[in-house]
């Protein structure tokens, strides 16, 4: 083919390659804009639905541990030596772990450490 007719039917095949080539690159760039542009929209939306997930399951274990519990308090009559034990006894367990706490809040600051004897 002579150089007349690759003029006529449109010009230099390498520069129509090159044309090709910016296209494309060009459509690249205009995809990730746009997958990036919908990334930074489902973000928010994947959070949301993490967080509305995070609070459902929070209170579903909630409701199932307080309203079985808080049921049975008020079926239990108030003043019998049974109620009274479990008072007394609640009490005592929340004294033994203030004194644990103390000792281990104690413990860092002797700068000795017990180690349990074998």
């Amino acid at each position: 083919m002579s150089e007349e007719a690759v003029n006529s039917t449109g010009g230099d095949p390498l520069h129509s390659v090159a044309d090709a080539l910016d296209a494309a690159v060009q459509a690249a760039k205009d995809g990730v804009g746009d997958a990036a542009e919908a990334a930074s929209r489902a973000v928010p939306a994947i959070g949301g639905m993490l967080s509305g997930l995070t609070y459902k399951a929070c209170y579903g274990v909630s409701y199932g541990v307080v309203f079985p519990t808080m049921l049975v308090v008020n079926l239990v009559p108030k003043e019998n030596a049974a109620v009274h034990g479990l008072i007394d006894g609640a009490r005592a367990a929340m004294d033994l772990i203030e004194e644990m706490k103390a000792k281990n809040a104690a413990a860092p600051e002797s700068g000795a450490s017990e180690s349990p004897s074998s």
